[in-house]
Parts: structure tokens; C-alpha cells; sequence
């Protein structure tokens, strides 16, 4: 992953520019589901499930775990290939430490995961008859995806690999990028390493790529290497980090909604790093998780929640922490999450929102008290109620307003309160129809 510092998006945007952008994304998606190709079809078909989730979890553990001092520490302090070797014999995790992390994600509400089979450092996590530099040949003394894969599916949750194309062990890993021989030697190492990953570990339902660099698409040979893959795990979906479209788009560390229609899930971590940095503190809140999951699910969006275990394997305090309570708000409010729909609304300085059908959810991330209300709904509402217990709100509507009334003082829920509004139509939000047409004192 890049080694970025977070990007934050602006809270409030132009009420232009979202009635725009909602136009333009439900209508390329009827587009494609009306009319789909053979190609389209598999597509629709394959990532109904992913579609759905919402909510997956990636994992970064590697030998830069050992290090804690970020999972680009290798080139970022510049350590020698054979001192950074050593540290595949400290690597020595408790067994099964995967098993924690799944019942985390499934505690958490997140319906997927995905590992790091392979990151920049070259280190397989994997068993594999093309180097020793593996996990069951060196200080684990076993194959750590095997058990991520076991635990993973034990907890029903769906499996991901992550594999980083970018490889700063592998001696051919720089050259190939001038030197045909090189090339060929590394293209083969590389197809060779997703080749068993597809065939070893039974059903695998993503393949996560990562960094290019330094090859183009044509060298690396990846629509060979989608085909083989297709070939291998018929169910397969793929990411676009491989130089090819594949079946959907990577925003990392920001939440950038693709205008075409295509399929989008923006990766993120819980502190600044994607692998164990014990110096990092700077942790997301749960309130921070939730909105951050609200605001990909609104635009049709799916929310990769990184956590970054311990060489040992163990999840540092404050991930769990955060996770949890996330979970125990799923558990209350997850209809307003899975199997969603895209949502127009978007305009409030103190909520965001989600929908399903005709049902319009309003999450309260600063609690006013009294009352909350929403400008310009175009749909008339037919009632509604506090998600979490299905408590009746009172409203009044007008033509530029809905206020929902006799709210009280302090938020009922934690870290976020949700509305369920039920309207007539699909929810639709003008806010340029309220600054044109409201009317003006003396009027």
C-alpha cells in the first residue's frame, strides 16, 4: 500500500455538484444492468455478494511486523537486502492467530477479509515450491494463509489475497524493468505465486493486487495473468491494481465514489499505517468508522477497514476496541448498511445518509436534540422511527422541510443515532429548489 498519510474529505459539498453526481451514477448503473453483455452479466453475477456486504477487513502482517516502524520500512530506511532477511527467522507468531482476527470481523459486522499473501518485502506468507523465503521455510515454520484461509471460512466469512506485484527481495524485481531476461524470469515467478495461490487454498473470492511498479500491464502480461486466475476461481473478483480494469476500483485512504457506475471500495486504515507501527497512536473513533462506512455505502461503495496485527499476531487494544463498538452499532442499525441502494441525499451539516427502496436513513453524527430535519426532501414521508428500537418519531413536512419532533436532549444511541424514514417514493433531496423558491419576507 502507499505509505500516505490520510487524506480528509471536506465535509460539505455543493448542493450542484451532488444533485449531479446522483443523476449520472444510478443511471450508468441501470445502464449496465438493463443491457449486459455475456461479460457484464458474469460480473453482475460474481459480485452480487461483495455488492451486498459492505464491510470487509483487510490485514497487514508481514516481517515488517517484527520492525514496527510501518510496513514500508524496508525501503524507507533503506535496509539491506540480507539484514532485512533476518528477520524471517524473528518472525514466529502464536499459532492460529488468525482465528482472533475473524472473530473480530464477524463481531465488527465486516462480511469479508483480505490478507497480505505477499507484500513489497517479497515475503510469501504462503507455502510455495518457488522460493524459500516462505513462511513454512522460515521462522513460522508453517503456512500462515492456511490458517487465515481456515479461520476465515469457519467464522462464514468470505476470503480475500492481497499480493503486492512490486517485490523488493526478488533479484529480478527492479531489473526486469530493462532487461528482457529479467523480465521474463520475474513474469514467470509472478504468475507462478498467483497460480498456486488460486489452486491451493480451495474457493477464493477476491484477488487483491497491489503496486505495479516497474512494469507496465503488457509486461507484466496481466490480462494473461486475469485470464488464468478466471480460469482457476471461476468466482472470482479482481481489483484494478494490476494495471487492468479488472471488476472494481481502489480509492485508497479517501472516499472517492466512481461517476460511471463502476464498481468502488475504498481501502483505509484505523491509525496512518497499514502494517504494525507501535509509535502510531493517531486511531480512528468508532464514530469516525461509522461515518466513513455511511458515506461509501451512500454512493454505492464498499469500506476495506485495515488492521495491522503484532508479530505475534496478536490486534493492538485500540483496533479491537474500535471494531467492537462499531459491531455492537451494526447490530442495531445494519439494515441502513447491507444490501443497500444508492442514495441521492446528501445535504445536512449533521447527518449522513443511506437508503434501501423507499426507506431514507438519516445518521445523526452530531446529536442536536429537540429536533432534526431535512431540507428539500421531494418525497413525502410516511413515517418514521428511531432504527435501533423502532421507537415512532413525530415530523411535519412542507414543501421545503421535514422536522422530526420530541427528540430528546442527548443522543440515544452511540457512536451514531439512525432514522428510518419511510416515504412515499424514493428519497430524493433539492436543495437549490429550497435557495430558489423559499420564499423571501415581503414576498
Amino acid at each position: 500500500m502507499s505509505h500516505n498519510r490520510i487524506t480528509r474529505r471536506d465535509l460539505l459539498i455543493s448542493s450542484a455538484s451532488a444533485m449531479a453526481t446522483s443523476a449520472i451514477v444510478p443511471r450508468a448503473l441501470a445502464a449496465s444492468s438493463q443491457n449486459p453483455g455475456s461479460e457484464d452479466a458474469d460480473r453482475i453475477r460474481r459480485m452480487k455478494w461483495w455488492h451486498d456486504a459492505r464491510f470487509g477487513m483487510f490485514i497487514h502482517w508481514g516481517l515488517y511486523s517484527v520492525l514496527g516502524r510501518h510496513e514500508w520500512v524496508m525501503e524507507n530506511e533503506g535496509i539491506p537486502v540480507a539484514e532485512y532477511e533476518q528477520l524471517a527467522q524473528l518472525f514466529q507468531p502464536k499459532p492460529n492467530a488468525a482465528r482472533d482476527w475473524a472473530r473480530l470481523a464477524r463481531a465488527a459486522g465486516q462480511k469479508y477479509m483480505v490478507m497480505t499473501t505477499k507484500h513489497h518485502e517479497g515475503f510469501c506468507n504462503f507455502d510455495t515450491k518457488l522460493t524459500d523465503y516462505c513462511a513454512p521455510k522460515q521462522g513460522p515454520g508453517r503456512d500462515l494463509v492456511r490458517e487465515f484461509v481456515d479461520a476465515a471460512r469457519a467464522e462464514g466469512l468470505r476470503v480475500g489475497f492481497y499480493y503486492s506485484l512490486m517485490d523488493w527481495h526478488h533479484p529480478d524485481g527492479a531489473r526486469c524493468a530493462t532487461d528482457e531476461s529479467a523480465r521474463k524470469r520475474f513474469v514467470a515467478y509472478t504468475h507462478g505465486l498467483i497460480r498456486e495461490l488460486m489452486t491451493n487454498y480451495g474457493k477464493i473470492d477476491i484477488l487483491w493486487y497491489d503496486v505495479d511498479w516497474p512494469l507496465t500491464p503488457a509486461q507484466w502480461e496481466s490480462e494473461q495473468m486475469n485470464r488464468m486466475v478466471f480460469e482457476l476461481q471461476p468466482d472470482i473478483i479482481v481489483n484494478n491494481r494490476n494495471g487492468v480494469p479488472g471488476d472494481f476500483s481502489t480509492p485508497e485512504q479517501e472516499i472517492t465514489a466512481e461517476k460511471s457506475g463502476r464498481a468502488w471500495e475504498t481501502c483505509m486504515t484505523l491509525n496512518d499505517s497499514w502494517g504494525y507501527q507501535r509509535a502510531d497512536d493517531n486511531w480512528k473513533t468508532s464514530r469516525q468508522v461509522v461515518r466513513n462506512l455511511i458515506d461509501c455505502v451512500r454512493d454505492g461503495g464498499n469500506y476495506l477497514l485495515n488492521i495491522g496485527p503484532r508479530p505475534d499476531g496478536s490486534i493492538p487494544e485500540e483496533s479491537v476496541r474500535t471494531l467492537t463498538e462499531v459491531g455492537q452499532w451494526l447490530r442495531r442499525n445494519g439494515e441502513s448498511v447491507y444490501q443497500s441502494d444508492l442514495c441521492q441525499p446528501r445535504q445536512s451539516t449533521y447527518a449522513g445518509f443511506t437508503r434501501k427502496g423507499n426507506t431514507l436513513y438519516m445518521h445523526v453524527y452530531f446529536w442536536p436534540g429537540d429536533y432534526v430535519a431535512i431540507a428539500g426532501l421531494q418525497s413525502r414521508v410516511k413515517s418514521s422511527r428511531f432504527l435501533a428500537t423502532g421507537q415512532k418519531i413525530d415530523f411535519q413536512q412542507d414543501r421545503f422541510r421535514v422536522r422530526f419532533t420530541g427528540l430528546p436532549a442527548a443522543a440515544p444511541d452511540i457512536p451514531v443515532t439512525t432514522i428510518a424514514i419511510e416515504c412515499e417514493s424514493e428519497p430524493i433531496q433539492d436543495t437549490l429548489f429550497v435557495r430558489n423558491q423559499r420564499p423571501r419576507n415581503g414576498l
